[in-house]
């Protein structure tokens, strides 16, 4: 799968997310990494699922960067969505959305769709590059919040910026019930995933012990 003269080669590691989460994580895999985002389209395309648009998007994100950047590099896109049976909550407008979004995702079940491309150059792959994706869709259910509760959140100004109004890793996480599957795949970045599919490929050179 992979040519003999690129297997175990040093390559920059590049992470195409200004996330913040997702930068912070990005420590437990490797000490030294770059962060280039990339601005992409992230609007569904009619009829598109969920999945499907995590998918396509984090790819996107990620083959930007990639074709912006030179020599031997690993590049890692994400992209998170919150969604509510086939219905994509992404990232509120304003407070009146907010609202209504967490209206919605209040006593509810639903999923957190967050899919991740890899990509490294590899002179033996189409167009020079070797690629990975994969999309996680751990769920989440929510205790019944009044709408006190949601104005109250709402004014910490923390729902801004965040797909479906929430951030479970912070104040967010009060209003959860119970989580099925990664808690970090919730939170936008599988990493311990990621480790492995890096790892099993020799994209790095094993446990990362310097971050200890």
């Amino acid at each position: 799968m992979y040519c003999k003269d690129v297997i175990g080669m040093q390559r920059r590691m590049i992470l195409a997310s200004g996330s913040p989460r997702r930068i912070e994580l990005m420590k437990w895999i490797c000490k030294e990494y770059d962060v280039i985002t990339a601005d992409v389209d992230e609007t569904p395309l009619p009829q598109e699922l969920p999945q499907e648009l995590v998918r396509r998007l984090s790819f996107s994100k990620a083959r930007k960067v990639f074709r912006q950047t030179q020599g031997p590099r690993v590049v890692i896109g994400a992209d998170t969505v919150v969604a509510l049976g086939s219905e994509i909550l992404g990232k509120p407008v304003d407070a009146d959305h907010a609202r209504e979004m967490l209206q919605k995702l209040s006593g509810s079940h639903h999923k957190i769709y967050t899919g991740v491309a890899i990509l490294w150059d590899d002179p033996c792959a189409q167009e020079q590059m070797g690629c990975v994706r994969f999309v996680e869709d751990p769920g989440v259910e929510f205790y019944p919040l009044s709408k006190e509760e949601i104005d109250q959140y709402v004014q910490t100004g923390e729902p801004f910026g965040k797909a479906g109004a929430y951030a479970i890793q912070m104040q967010g996480g009060l209003f959860v019930r119970r989580i099925e599957g990664d808690y970090n795949g919730i939170v936008g970045f599988p990493v311990s995933r990621i480790y492995h599919i890096l790892r099993d490929a020799r994209l790095m050179d094993g446990f990362p012990m310097e971050q200890l």
